[in-house]
């Protein structure tokens, strides 16, 4: 492996999210500068020419491939970041974790529960770092809403509500992409999303014992996509050929914590209303918290024990909190999704060079995907569920 700060990345899928993860790697010399990490964007792997080109000229990429497999053995690569579509990821993880290479996943690391549990073996089994795409972990107030759990100053936690809803669904007319159909991505919403909503219960109020789910497919059918071209938020045209949808726009859940929490999980990808918004609720004994990726740099906060007045108080994030003092300074000066893509990327070289303890890593991923299962064993049971360890 490189010595020193210089970390070589390599990049496996070149759409839109692969592109915020290379900006994220190129911006963090910029707002880290005492950091001292350098990474290189060493070669890109995409089987669209136009999104090679795009890497080289635009994102400085050293060199570019069509063939992921070409990323493999070059010994200037360190990390190798995937963001391809999630049904490639067992096979590019595995084998990029048998050659040696630090890796970084997109959720929900496997498209089904024992496809995470076989990469975060062969990770372990490797002796690789790894790295999960659980970025609104990084939100400096998700990160001080923590920071008062873990302080007692809301107390003993007693309820919990998360949800994901989004709208990159909600329009019939949106295209048929790989995150609709189960031949490709197997799960809609449990992966897409909900996964995003089981990491936060995680990482805010601890380990889940079981569930009680539902599921619904609310969009049957859409527009087929022009290939290579676009996101997932593109839109069709009434008179292009249709596809079904084979998997979950709507997830579910009760859920009940091993602390003795009590609470709720959903996610929709096709509701009318909210935007992007990953959330949550929480109240314990002595106070409640609440938070919206909508709103990132705010918090609900209510401490009737320290507070003047009754009720919640809105929480301005700014320079004084997590990270966010790299990127603007001051109170209510505001950042957004991408800056937590650049923390994440910061904090998982980190890991790398030995300074701080992977998470989220494969280890969180497989707790999530532990909690699908139990969630896709309720679909079909119909009754509530444990959640079973899944690791091999």
């Amino acid at each position: 492996m490189t010595l020193g700060r210089r970390i070589g990345i390599g990049l496996i899928g070149f759409g839109w999210m692969g592109q915020a993860h290379s900006r994220s790697y190129r911006n963090i010399p910029v707002y880290f500068p005492e950091a001292g990490i350098v990474p290189e964007l060493v070669a890109v792997a995409d089987t669209v020419p136009e999104r090679l080109d795009m890497a080289t000229d635009n994102f400085g990429f050293a060199s570019s491939t069509a063939s992921w497999h070409d990323l493999l053995d070059r010994s200037d690569i360190d990390v190798i970041d995937i963001t391809a579509p999630t049904a490639m990821h067992r096979e590019i993880a595995e084998a990029v974790a048998a050659a040696g290479k630090h890796v970084f996943c997109e959720k929900p690391v496997g498209d089904n529960p024992a496809a995470t549990a076989a990469i975060e073996k062969a990770a372990r089994d490797a002796g690789v770092v790894s790295g999960c795409g659980y970025n609104y972990r990084w939100a400096p107030m998700v990160q001080y809403a923590r920071a008062l759990i873990e302080g007692g100053r809301l107390g003993e936690l007693t309820h919990y509500r998360g949800r994901f809803f989004s709208m990159y669904g909600r329009d019939r007319l949106g295209v048929l992409s790989w995150r609709f159909m189960q031949e490709h991505s197997q799960f809609g919403s449990l992966a897409d999303i909900m996964s995003h909503a089981i990491d936060m219960a995680h990482f805010l109020v601890g380990p889940i014992n079981r569930v009680v789910a539902t599921r619904e497919i609310f969009i049957r059918e859409r527009p087929l996509p022009k290939p290579g071209k676009g996101t997932h938020y593109d839109r069709g045209a009434p008179e292009d050929p249709m596809g079904q949808v084979t998997n979950e726009d709507y997830v579910g859940a009760l859920v009940e914590f091993a602390n003795g929490v009590r609470g709720t999980l959903e996610a929709d990808r096709s509701i009318f209303g909210p935007q992007s918004q990953m959330a949550f609720e929480l109240n314990g004994s002595r106070g409640a918290a609440s938070w919206d990726h909508e709103k990132l740099n705010q918090l609900q906060l209510y401490l009737p024990e320290e507070q003047p007045t009754d009720g919640f108080v809105e929480v301005l994030s700014g320079g004084d909190y997590f990270h966010q003092g790299n990127f603007v300074p001051g109170g209510g000066n505001s950042i957004g999704y991408e800056d937590l893509k650049t923390i994440e990327a910061l904090e998982f070289l980190r890991a790398v060079l030995g300074e701080r303890e992977s998470n989220p890593s494969f280890d969180a991923a497989i707790d999530v995907a532990n909690v699908m299962d139990a969630m896709v064993r309720s679909w079909d049971s119909e009754k509530w569920e444990d959640v079973r360890d899944l690791r091999l």
